[in-house]
Order: C-alpha cells, then structure tokens, then sequence
C-alpha cells in the first residue's frame, strides 16, 4: 500500500490555493526494498527540486518536505539529512508520522491503535522497512528518526496526530524533543482522532486537522498575499 495518487487531493489542494509547485515522490516500497531506499528515493526528489528551482521558479528559502504515516517518517528522516548536508529547508510537515520502532516493543499502547493501524500492522511494517526484527538494536543514521540524539538545528516543523492514533505518543515525545532544542514545532492533537481519519469526508474534527496542515504550510513556504487568504 502507498502510492502518489493517495495524497493527489491533498497536494492539489496545497498547489491551488497557496500558489505551491508540489513534488509527489514515488519512492520505492519495503518489503522488497527496504532501508534505505525509500529515504534515498525522497532525498533524490529534494536535491533534483533545489538544482532546478530557477528554472522551476522555486524560491530556494521556501522548500519545505512533509509526508503522512510511513511518509512522515521519511519526511523527518530527509530533514535530517537536509541538515547534516546542509541543503536548505524551510519547513517539515510531519502527519501522524512513523517515528519510533520502539513503539513495537511496548505493551501498553494506553487503548490506542484500536483501528486502521493496529500494533500488529506496526511491528510488520517496522520489520519490512528496517529488513530485520525489531528490538534488534538499530543504529544506522536516519533509518529511525526518533533515535536520533541531538535535533538541534532541524528545520521548523508542524507535527499533528490524532490522541487515538497508535503513533501518538512518539509524535508527541518526538515534537516535545524537537522545541527541547530549539527547533520551532507547532503541535496539534486531535481528540479522539484515529490513524489516517483525516482522509475520511465529512468528519468535522478531521477536516479542522487537514485544515490545520494547510494553515501551517502557508505561513512556512507561500507568498505572504497568498498566506493571508488562506487564513
């Protein structure tokens, strides 16, 4: 499962009303291509984007990467790199974000991870992506964005999960570590939200979530005239 077409709507909504060029990257899928792959795939998509932004007519200082779930993931993992290698970012939008393989190793998820991403979907996914178990110990840079120990530096973020969602607390932990050292976070959690609701029409609160995203990619990356009609 994943695939570009998933967030078509979302990436649509963000090119129409905030004036944005959006890359959707078709990065390449665990299990038959593990770590790294997908985060090589994302990391060619940005560096292809900064070498050609005059040509595209991308402001170099409004670049910004962000993803949903497993692509959350990536998407902090490339700001990571982004930072380590000193390309420019302005912003990461991080949506209820896979973050932390120790999540798998807890028994105790306080009720979340009932529906649409269970602990069980988690400790698969984790071990298809990282190409062993999980509770081996993992020490590869950006393989796992969480157990990264120092976040100084990263670019500003917005980090939204929902207080259902399975991924809640490392989301929250991960955010809370982020303004620890210094880095801007706007946090938003949404009562009673499971994993991925906010793809689901009509729910209001969801909607409020998207909304929300939407808000924060304006104030990071578009025009201020388009910034403020988008408010």
């Amino acid at each position: 499962m994943g695939a570009p077409w998933i967030d078509h709507r979302l990436c649509d909504r963000l090119a129409r009303e905030l004036g944005l060029l959006v890359v959707s990257v078709d990065y390449r899928l665990a299990p038959e291509h593990p770590f790294p792959a997908a985060v090589e795939d994302c990391w060619a998509a940005l560096t292809w984007l900064h070498e050609r932004a005059a040509e595209l007519g991308v402001d170099l200082a409004r670049i910004g990467v962000a993803g949903a779930s497993a692509g959350g993931g990536l998407a902090a993992s490339v700001a990571q790199l982004a930072h380590d290698r000193g390309v420019p970012l302005a912003f990461q939008g991080l949506v209820y974000p896979m973050l932390d393989d120790r999540t798998v190793l807890r028994e105790d998820h306080g009720g979340r991870g009932q529906v649409v991403w269970t602990p069980a979907h988690n400790r698969d996914a984790w071990g298809w992506y990282l190409g062993h178990e999980v509770g081996v110990r993992e020490e590869r840079a950006y393989a796992v964005p969480a157990r990264r120990a120092d976040l100084t530096g990263l670019a500003p973020a917005w980090v939204g999960v929902g207080s259902a969602d399975l991924f809640h607390d490392e989301d929250v932990v991960y955010a809370e570590r982020l303004r620890d050292d210094g880095v801007p976070v706007d946090l938003v959690v949404v009562p009673g939200m499971p994993h991925a609701a906010d793809m689901v029409p009509g729910l209001a609160a969801a909607q409020g979530f998207r909304k929300s995203f939407v808000a924060a990619v304006a104030r990071a990356l578009a025009e201020p005239t388009v910034e403020r009609q988008s408010e």
